[in-house]
């Protein structure tokens, strides 16, 4: 989708608070691992090219959740690591090979289909890492026998076992009975593999804030490098963080409606009395869905709420007072002493920060006033 760039919907990101985060998670948990992050989902709605570019100093790697997003990071530079998290179609196994991508091996049977896949490829540059099932439930081997059956296919094509890892369900949760479940069943499978690979990691953005000491070989930053709490509201974070995006509009239209008049599909807002209505250019279709009716913007410092349903393109919002067109709209960020953020928006949709953002289209511009513009 192209980015809208005539409209005044924009997504204003600081890349100098997504390192700043990466550097204050570093100092929370130490030197003992390698910071890799994760920009997978166009770097969680952030823009994944002028993330992982800004930071590349910052990190020793970058995970990604599927082999495009991968080649889409190294058509543009980056010539780090990459960690592909999904099992890729394996017929495309020569394309992450070509490109020196890792890729995360999910099964022994997915495994086998690879290797029929393997003519004119340079299995020394077949590098992988075993995806363990530790309780998560969607990919990944459940027993080290099936691990180490993956080793020994390996070592008979000439691949690279780098990195063994497993992902955790409730790390950002207080009780903890899930987490240390998982915690053991991926120390024992590690624990009987053939041999340890280079890389052994558990680690997520929850884990790494309050489990650090179960920090391996590598942590995979996600969801605080962009200056959210991967708990929402449930768990306090052990340091600051500061949120990198902010999401600003304009009024495009302004007008009073008489009572008893309507407004949008359904015609289900019926104005109880003289209103101002102003319309903002943002709708489901850049990810302002439609349950986001009766929540509210910012406009002059004021909470101005959304009335009528959202649609495609448009929201409607009531005013107290008649504002000129190019009025400045703030539907995440601060404006004088009135803030929302992301886990406003996510409470009221009864959802997590990590789907607010990444729901963000990319029709939406993404501007970064200390960097370059998103290509």
């Amino acid at each position: 989708m192209k980015p809208s760039t005539h409209r005044p919907t924009r997504a204003i990101i600081s890349l100098t608070a997504i390192q700043d985060n990466i550097k204050q998670f570093k100092a929370h948990v130490g030197k003992q691992t390698e910071v890799w992050a994760v920009v997978k989902a166009n770097a969680y709605g952030h823009g994944a090219i002028s993330v992982s570019q800004s930071i590349d100093e910052l990190v020793a790697g970058f995970c990604v959740s599927n082999l495009d997003e991968a080649i889409e990071l190294r058509s543009h530079g980056t010539v780090k690591p990459i960690l592909v998290l999904s099992g890729i179609v394996p017929e495309d196994i020569h394309i992450a090979v070509n490109l020196r991508l890792i890729v995360t091996v999910p099964s022994l049977d997915w495994f086998k289909l690879v290797s029929q896949h393997l003519k004119d490829v340079d299995c020394e540059h077949l590098r992988f890492h075993i995806k363990v099932d530790s309780g998560m439930g969607r990919i990944g081997v459940t027993t080290a026998e099936e691990a180490n059956q993956i080793i020994a296919l390996a070592d008979e094509l000439g691949a690279d076992f780098a990195g063994v890892f497993t992902h955790f369900a409730t790390a950002d949760e207080v009780s903890q009975d899930k987490f240390i479940d998982q915690k053991e069943k991926f120390e024992t499978i590690v624990a009987n593999l053939i041999r340890r690979p280079a890389y052994v990691h558990s680690s997520n953005s929850a884990a790494g804030i309050w489990h650090k000491e179960t920090v391996q070989d590598i942590e995979r930053l996600g969801d605080v490098m962009y200056g959210l709490n991967p708990s929402g509201k449930v768990l306090d974070m052990p340091y600051d963080i500061t949120p990198a995006l902010e999401l600003i509009s304009e009024l495009t239209h302004v007008k009073r409606i008489a009572k008893g008049d309507t407004v949008g599909y359904g015609a289900e807002f019926v104005a109880v009395q003289e209103t101002i209505i102003g319309t903002v250019p943002i709708g489901y279709a850049d990810g302002w869905t439609r349950n986001m009716t009766g929540f509210y913007v910012l406009v002059a410092g004021k909470r101005c709420p959304i009335v009528g349903r959202i649609s495609m393109d448009q929201i409607t919002i009531a005013l107290d007072e008649k504002l000129p067109i190019g009025t400045k709209v703030t539907l995440i960020g601060q404006d004088d002493q009135e803030t929302i953020t992301v886990d406003d928006v996510a409470a009221y949709r009864g959802t997590i920060n990590y789907e607010v953002v990444c729901l963000l289209s990319d029709r939406i511009k993404r501007i970064y006033p200390d960097g370059l513009a998103e290509p």
